[in-house]
């Protein structure tokens, strides 16, 4: 497998794997703008140069979106490898090139998300046991941060409004970043639904680091809850949000 590094040069030309659209979609563009903005923060991103799910993203903790306090870390935003990709060992060379980025940038170790069992959007917890992560802070809703040191180091910690989520808002409240390209698409469809359905919807869009780092969820790029509380980081279409109410 060839992999490409997206680039400011580069950008343009390239696809993001995880939206195959063309770059007027606002799936793609959304996507793409965030990326220019977080590339002078160090954001990396690698990709398979066959077109697919195949691809890992990852930024200086310091930088990341998400309210964590890990110095001298960096932070794996999203490692993907789906579809006919899968099985092939690509994640394990896309992880192999993130911590020999990091080394070589001086990084004491690096950390991702995940939770006890697999969930939408986040790593493969039995993965990251099987590469030699191991969990350095839990929030109340059971994400996880996991980390690989590289060295004896202060752990990655969760900042104390991820570690509790709570909102004081009542209905249903959708936090969101422009990180993950679906948000483009989706979340407008959810504002429909809940206009067409008389639903108590609110979202809020979190439009830059500060915001993101100061979150009350551990999970910035789609963060769902109701009536204060924490419910799920899965991308609703209609159907599925319908659902999730009738329950």
């Amino acid at each position: 497998m060839e992999y490409i590094t997206i680039t400011k040069e580069n950008i343009e030309q390239e696809h993001i794997c995880c939206a195959l659209s063309k770059n007027n979609d606002i799936q793609v563009s959304s996507k793409k703008k965030w990326m220019k903005e977080c590339l002078d923060d160090g954001l990396v991103f690698i990709k398979s140069k066959e077109r697919g799910k195949c691809f890992i993203e990852y930024v200086p903790a310091q930088n990341a979106w998400i309210p964590i306090i890990a110095k001298d870390y960096m932070y794996i935003n999203c490692l993907w490898v789906s579809g006919s990709l899968k099985g092939h060992g690509y994640a394990n060379d896309l992880l192999d090139a993130c911590i020999r980025d990091s080394q070589a940038k001086g990084m004491k170790g690096i950390c991702i998300l995940s939770s006890a069992k697999k969930k939408p959007f986040l790593a493969d917890p039995k993965f990251l046991k099987y590469k030699g992560f191991s969990i350095s802070d839990e929030s109340d809703n059971g994400i996880s941060l996991w980390h690989l040191s590289f060295e004896e180091t202060a752990l990655p910690i969760f900042k104390a409004c991820a570690k509790h989520p709570h909102i004081n808002e009542k209905g249903y409240v959708l936090y969101y970043t422009n990180q993950c390209p679906f948000n483009g698409k989706y979340v407008p469809l959810l504002v429909e639904c809940a206009n067409k359905h008389n639903i108590d919807f609110k979202t809020v869009k979190l439009t830059s680091k500060k915001e993101a780092q100061n979150a009350p969820t551990p999970i910035t790029n789609y963060a769902l809850f109701y009536n204060g509380d924490y419910l799920t980081n899965e991308q609703m279409n209609e159907k599925k949000f319908l659902k999730l109410i009738n329950q």
